[in-house]
């Protein structure tokens, strides 16, 4: 059977020694012959946002077509780092698996399964936690920042390394990134090293697959990017929107007092999200856009941009809300990719406690 282009093409750079899956030398080759396995979680809170959708969720879809092994996890245990209400979380998770499914990810093409359901994620965490340093986790961003809104539990403290279990308790070898989480990757592939050096090669190192997207900013302070959590709730577009939620959004969207169409993030960054929006919807450069949207006032584009929108979410909030209906569907899901992902997880893990000691 002939490979996917794109999964031949990473096929033909494994054969050939891709230095991103592991140096050089024959104790590395059992390490670059690995299937080429892509992994990426979400975790269950809130519904996705624009900015989710096209920065990540797309390329997802996009992804399961390209590759023959493709994991999609709905990492609940990372979203207890926070405070959750029991009954919201487990109502999130469903919710969460809809919006997958809406969104085009097939669950016949990617295994989408729940985390806390593969018990070796936690176990392989434990394992992994042993060989991180806590000055390593200091310095990562994302701590700095959370920890100064509360007293930060060691969950928090050290959910990046069970971000690294994550990845490589199937073997990983891609896995798709934004800018914001280029750090957390680095701590996995360092992690995958410091086993390999310990025990002996295993772990392939995990390349990131880097978005093309531009970075989706707050409607309403461009400064920032879209979030779930953002207060102002015209800042964020949601997937489960109304057609008329996200044209007030847009209308509402702040720009600045030039009506003319440009791209220029720093001069001027809220008619640069509307271009950026445009241009990950459509597909076409910011250049072009910009020419085709001579003579259009700022007002005009913004509604032109809203239409855009709308025609691409629609469909996600149909389907995402026919699937809501179908619990029973929804739960056949998880289940089954549970089953999928804990046959590939016991027999990694397995190995892992031979070579640690553990059996």
């Amino acid at each position: 059977m002939a490979l996917p282009m794109a999964r031949r093409a990473v096929f033909c750079r494994l054969k050939s020694g891709n230095r991103g899956l592991g140096s050089s030398g024959p104790r590395a080759a059992r390490i670059q012959i690995a299937e080429p396995r892509v992994f990426s979680g979400i975790q269950p809170t809130g519904a996705p946002h624009l900015g989710n959708y096209l920065g990540a969720l797309q390329s997802w879809v996009q992804l399961q077509n390209g590759y023959s092994s493709v994991l999609y996890s709905i990492v609940d245990l990372h979203s207890i780092t926070v405070p959750q209400d029991p009954e919201t979380l487990r109502q999130s998770i469903l919710n969460m698996t809809a919006c997958l499914l809406a969104c085009g990810i097939n669950p016949d093409r990617s295994c989408i399964f729940q985390q806390s359901q593969v018990a070796e994620h936690a176990e392989l965490g434990w394992i992994l936690n042993c060989l991180t340093s806590m000055p390593r986790l200091m310095h990562l961003p994302q701590w700095k920042i959370k920890s100064q809104k509360n007293e930060g539990s060691v969950g928090l403290f050290t959910y990046p390394v069970l971000q690294a279990a994550d990845i490589l308790l199937y073997k990983s070898t891609h896995v798709p990134v934004g800018d914001d989480q280029v750090q957390h990757l680095e701590l996995t592939q360092d992690t995958a090293r410091k086993f390999n050096n310990t025990y002996g090669d295993f772990f392939p190192i995990p390349v990131a697959l880097m978005g093309t997207s531009k970075k989706i900013r707050s409607l309403r302070d461009p400064s920032v990017k879209m979030s779930k959590s953002d207060p102002q709730k015209l800042a964020t577009v949601h997937l489960t929107d109304t057609p008329e939620d996200i044209v007030l959004k847009f209308r509402k969207a702040v720009t600045d007092f030039t009506s003319e169409v440009t791209y220029d993030p720093v001069l001027r960054p809220g008619v640069s999200n509307l271009v950026s929006i445009h241009s990950a919807m459509t597909g076409l450069g910011t250049e072009d856009i910009v020419r085709q949207s001579r003579g259009i006032e700022t007002a005009q584009y913004k509604l032109l941009v809203a239409e855009m929108v709308v025609e691409k979410l629609t469909p996600i909030r149909e389907e995402f809300q026919r699937l809501q209906g179908d619990v029973g569907y929804l739960k056949n899901v998880l289940n089954s990719g549970a089953q999928q992902a804990r046959e590939l997880a016991s027999s990694v893990y397995d190995d892992v406690c031979k070579m640690v000691g553990f059996r």
